[in-house]
């Protein structure tokens, strides 16, 4: 699950009313146009989280005490806060069907971008199944179930009346819907790791990441590439020397020349891009 908490959106504790328990859960959608942006810029998703929170507190005719839903998903697989956990949704029409179910609403719409990600349907999920951790029954439903309104539209319905089933390209990829970011961040920023006591940082910097290991690892190799280079150079220079009566100096200069140029050699072509 990667949720994005209020803490993380800036938001204070939700006002919304406590409610520990509720009959399950009930998707829902925008019900306006959404830009397809929301695809490519997950930082678009959380601008749109943030203006369904400030269009709702500005309702007065609703007077809403915070953003409806208890939970959003995005694209990108993202669960994002809103009321959150033992708070009723003010999303689902009216008081009685309120407190019957939490919410969590899909960022997809009417129009633009209607169609929910493998990603997405995967967050809502992960919603559904935590918001079942913490007091929700079994049931599933759509916005429109019991209530006349077009959500959460066709797409997500369907899903919804197939039983909201997990995607199976997520259960085939745990990493299905992971930014580049977030594999970065995975793989190089999971661990910390000590670094070598003759580091050139060692002082300013005695963790390193495993990006640090790689970019060691390959000056060490560059390094050895200069020696290995330079003792072959020498040991063919010696050899070339063998049986002419060459003197010392001019054993040692033939040497001095070839590692030289060993060495000039292995810079050039090891040369970091």
């Amino acid at each position: 699950m990667k949720l994005v908490t209020r803490a993380q959106l800036g938001w204070p504790a939700s006002a919304a009313p406590t409610q520990a328990t509720a009959k399950g859960v009930k998707v829902h959608y925008e019900g306006a146009p959404v830009s397809t942006k929301l695809l490519t810029d997950h930082q678009a998703c959380i601008s749109q989280w943030k203006a369904i929170r400030a269009s709702h507190l500005a309702n007065k005719t609703e007077n809403y005490s915070d953003v409806a839903y208890n939970y959003a998903a995005c694209p990108h697989g993202y669960l994002l806060e809103g009321r959150g956990l033992g708070k009723r949704t003010g999303a689902n029409g009216n008081q009685p069907l309120n407190v019957a179910h939490y919410a969590v609403v899909g960022l997809v719409g009417s129009s633009g971008l209607t169609e929910p990600t493998d990603a997405m349907l995967g967050a809502i999920r992960d919603g559904i199944e935590l918001l079942r951790a913490h007091g929700a029954g079994a049931e599933i439903k759509g916005h429109r179930d019991g209530y006349a309104t077009a959500c959460p539209g066709g797409p997500l319905y369907t899903w919804v009346q197939n039983g909201a089933p997990r995607p199976k390209s997520e259960e085939d990829d745990p990493m299905a819907g992971l930014t580049k970011l977030d594999i970065f961040n995975a793989v190089w920023k999971t661990d910390a790791i000590a670094a070598p006591s003759d580091a050139t940082d060692i002082k300013t910097n005695p963790n390193w990441q495993a990006l640090s290991v790689l970019r060691d690892t390959q000056a060490r190799v560059r390094s050895m590439d200069k020696r290995v280079a330079a003792m072959s150079a020498a040991i063919t220079a010696l050899a070339g020397q063998v049986g002419k009566g060459a003197g010392t100096s001019t054993i040692v200069a033939a040497v001095e020349a070839a590692i030289e140029h060993a060495v000039i050699d292995v810079n050039i072509n090891t040369k970091e891009a």
